[in-house]
């Protein structure tokens, strides 16, 4: 008869989450497709809208539309990014973009990251800096730039505690 140590670590082998080194970046290229291809599914939805608040006829006018009307814009536009993506996001931490082109996003661990944290800091942070005059287009920038670093993790990324990887 063994006895068992009360003290040893646990023996249980545990596979359902990979090592966080285990795990292999998402790729520059496929993070800008997935990009256009949400771009793509947002376009028809948002544009209508935008005509209707009279977003256009400001700069048919060559009226710069009003930050109160901006702000607006951007407010939809974020409501019907999560009407659209908030589903896979939940579900798999990939919007239709990434799900299409074999990527997902994770936190630091290689976990799904909290819907609400993902939402938030990685989407809500860059919707409502874009906004902002001069600032939003100078963060737009860096944002971008930052994929471009070793770790290929945009500011975004870094904000929420997240990257994107190749999905299994």
């Amino acid at each position: 008869m063994s006895e068992q140590n009360p003290y040893s670590a646990p023996q249980a082998h545990v596979s359902d989450v990979p090592a966080a080194d285990e795990l292999r970046l998402g790729g520059r290229g496929a993070r800008l497709g997935a990009a256009f291809i949400d771009g793509l599914i947002q376009i028809p939805l948002i544009l209508p809208l935008m005509y209707a608040m009279g977003y256009f006829d400001s700069i048919a006018r060559g009226v710069q539309p009003g930050f109160g009307m901006m702000i607006m814009a951007s407010l939809m536009g974020f409501v019907l990014f999560l009407v659209v993506q908030g589903y896979p996001l939940s579900a798999t931490g990939q919007t239709w973009g990434k799900k299409w082109l074999n990527l997902k996003i994770v936190d630091l661990e290689g976990r799904k990251p909290e819907f609400l944290r993902l939402v938030g800091l990685r989407y809500g942070t860059t919707q409502l800096a874009v906004v902002i005059p001069v600032i939003g287009r100078i963060y737009g920038l860096v944002d971008a730039l930052f994929i471009f670093r070793e770790d290929k993790r945009c500011l975004h990324d870094h904000i929420a505690g997240t990257r994107v990887v190749v999905a299994d």
